[in-house]
């Protein structure tokens, strides 16, 4: 391996007019010395993409994919994606921003660790506001992010990875495929099919913040009656049914289960009664496996 492998970050933008620019400085502004930048628009409906034309001019060898349509995060990742010549990728939504340095310590983790599988490294955040005001660390000590075969942990929720301080192996994405374009968001079901195959390892560091917006997409899980929160519940049961066929063992499917769970809460408070059902007869199967 190169001394400086080449770091692909992908920056999605969909209306994020007030926050790209620190998206994408924070990019420049690594202590890395080896990063491609792309940078994709959603269709946006407001002024993203003009904001991005105009930071281009100072920048001109970065590479811009507007979307003619709203094509969603997946569809729009993995086009990017396509074109990106990284050994490593990074997937950094625009109304985030990485700390400088980030891309730094996760190479390092890369080429130091002991894991000879690793697919994966994350990092610990900050979240904070449109008003660039400090709301919480995410792993506050209470959590215990793991390194090494991490699928129990993932499936069971016991404690999330933080997706914005995470950088995947291209092979990772070769070997077990991009994104999954048919899903509302896209990590969870990630993590799951590459913690199957590979070692996974946690940087005890914050490396990136999280912007928290009032129209965030984890917002919409628990709005009622709304049409994208049906299509992630949807997501979910589907992740669920991949889970399910991937499990080795009765202490994956009791794992699962408690995600179950958690997950029914949210259904239920969406009033999404339909997708309650489908979690139910999923429930089911799962339960049965742990028998036998």
């Amino acid at each position: 391996m190169q001394k400086f492998p080449l770091v692909s970050v992908i920056c999605i933008s969909y209306n994020h007019q007030d926050y790209i620019v620190s998206a994408l400085n924070s990019v420049l502004n690594q202590s890395y010395p080896n990063i491609e930048l792309i940078i994709t628009d959603d269709c946006s409906n407001d002024s993203s993409q003009q904001v991005i034309k105009d930071w281009l001019i100072n920048h001109p060898d970065v590479l811009f994919i507007p979307n003619e349509v709203n094509l969603g995060n997946t569809k729009t990742f993995n086009n990017a994606a396509k074109k990106a010549r990284g050994e490593y990728f990074v997937d950094l939504a625009a109304d985030d921003v990485l700390l400088k340095d980030c891309i730094k310590r996760q190479v390092e983790t890369f080429t130091n660790s002991k894991f000879k599988k690793l697919g994966l490294v994350y990092g610990n955040i900050e979240l904070f506001d449109e008003n660039d005001k400090f709301i919480s660390i995410y792993y506050n000590g209470k959590e215990k992010p793991e390194s090494g075969d991490i699928y129990e942990m993932v499936i069971s929720r016991s404690t999330k990875i933080c997706s914005i301080a995470s950088m995947v192996k291209k092979e990772v994405f070769e070997t077990v495929g991009f994104y999954d374009e048919n899903l509302a968001y896209e990590d969870l079901d990630l993590w799951v099919r590459a913690s199957r195959l590979y070692n996974f390892e946690y940087i005890p560091e914050v490396l990136a913040k999280k912007r928290e917006l009032p129209n965030s997409l984890s917002a919409h899980f628990l709005k009622r009656n709304n049409e994208k929160s049906k299509h992630l519940h949807q997501s979910t049961l589907t992740i669920f049914e991949k889970i399910i066929v991937l499990n080795k063992t009765k202490r994956e499917h009791k794992a699962i289960l408690k995600r179950m769970t958690f997950e029914m809460h949210k259904f239920i408070y969406s009033r999404n009664f339909r997708s309650v059902l489908k979690l139910l007869l999923l429930a089911i199967k799962a339960k049965k496996k742990t028998y036998f």
